[in-house]
């Protein structure tokens, strides 16, 4: 079967073994994979061959025991390296592999990954409804953040400085959209995004933003929180950290679970009444805002190309980054 790589900086499609099913995986040929370009185009500055890809969906072929919440034949969405990548056919484990609902696109669905990421962001800033919350960078994964937030009633400002982004922002039901610090800084002001600051901001930036979290310390109520999500340097200044009491925290990956082999690999579960979100959950959550017409992906989703031109879409990330936001590759 095919898989993408990216060896030497350069995309490339290899030959490899298909995957063979074992105890709590599920087989899986896929029909579509979403680019994660923050994660990718890192990974592409590595030496080596490196495996490219960790959100798709696809049709079960084959279940292994221990797997009772999906059959053969069954849409399903799947996250997570190494078990998905850019390939043909993806052996997952039971807990990162959700049943897909007749209503939601395969293509939608393709996204899960990112969408579990963007939720589990928004759980460890741990908000309640009508608090508010700043987006800065709105990339995909910015956009279904300041989307689920709406959809969870949150008051939402975002910021990003192309206006493609911040047009699609809208598109997106986000009302309080901004192209710049400053625009953002004058709505604040006048009270437009309430009075006492947000109460938490999400950083979904990437690159070197010196200051950034200094800015976002500046614009919280006493006692707010910071939330890095995106590949930025965590440098802060301590005494406005001190001043308000700021919580600075990481957001790793789409929830607990995550890099825990026995999750993972053995499908061992955490018991919900200690761990309510799993990755898995979130995974099932944003799915079920698909279903429900929460989420609109029309904005987001803005180029599809087969599996084999691949680096077509890789080259437009890297060269034309405003005219990017979801892109996805097919496998029909």
């Amino acid at each position: 079967m095919k898989l993408l790589v990216s060896r030497e900086g350069r995309v490339a499609i290899e030959d490899i073994d298909e995957p063979i099913i074992q105890s709590n995986f599920v087989l899986v040929e896929t029909l579509y994979s979403a680019i994660s370009p923050g994660t990718e185009l890192i990974l592409q500055a590595k030496p080596g061959a490196i495996p490219l890809g960790y959100s798709a969906m696809g049709v079960v072929r084959a279940v292994g025991d221990g797997v009772d919440h999906v059959r053969i034949g069954d849409r399903v969405a799947c996250y997570g390296a190494p078990y998905v990548r850019h390939a043909q056919k993806l052996a997952v484990p039971k807990h990162l592999c959700v049943p897909i609902g007749d209503s939601v696109a395969s293509q939608e669905a393709s996204l899960v990954g990112l969408g579990a990421i963007a939720i589990h962001a928004l759980r460890q800033a741990d908000l309640q409804f009508g608090e508010t919350v700043a987006v800065i960078g709105l990339g995909v994964l910015g956009q279904l953040i300041g989307q689920i937030a709406e959809a969870a009633g949150y008051r939402v400002g975002a910021v990003d400085v192309l206006s493609t982004r911040c047009e699609a922002m809208r598109a997106g039901g986000v009302e309080s959209v901004y192209e710049s610090f400053a625009e953002l800084e004058r709505a604040m002001a006048v009270g437009e995004l309430g009075l006492h600051g947000f109460d938490a901001v999400l950083l979904c930036a990437g690159g070197s933003n010196p200051g950034i979290i200094d800015k976002a310390i500046g614009w919280l109520r006493d006692r707010g929180k910071v939330v890095v999500v995106g590949d930025i340097a965590t440098t802060f200044n301590r005494n406005e950290m001190f001043a308000k009491e700021i919580q600075v925290l990481i957001s790793r990956a789409g929830g607990a679970g995550r890099y825990d082999l026995n999750y993972e690999r053995e499908g061992v579960d955490y018991p919900i009444g200690y761990v309510r979100w799993t990755e898995g959950r979130n995974m099932a959550e944003f799915i079920r805002l698909l279903a429900n017409g929460k989420l609109n992906m029309s904005p987001l989703i803005r180029h599809e190309l087969p599996f084999d031109r691949a680096e077509e879409l890789y080259e437009l990330y890297r060269h034309s980054p405003g005219e990017m936001l979801g892109a996805v590759l097919s496998y029909a």
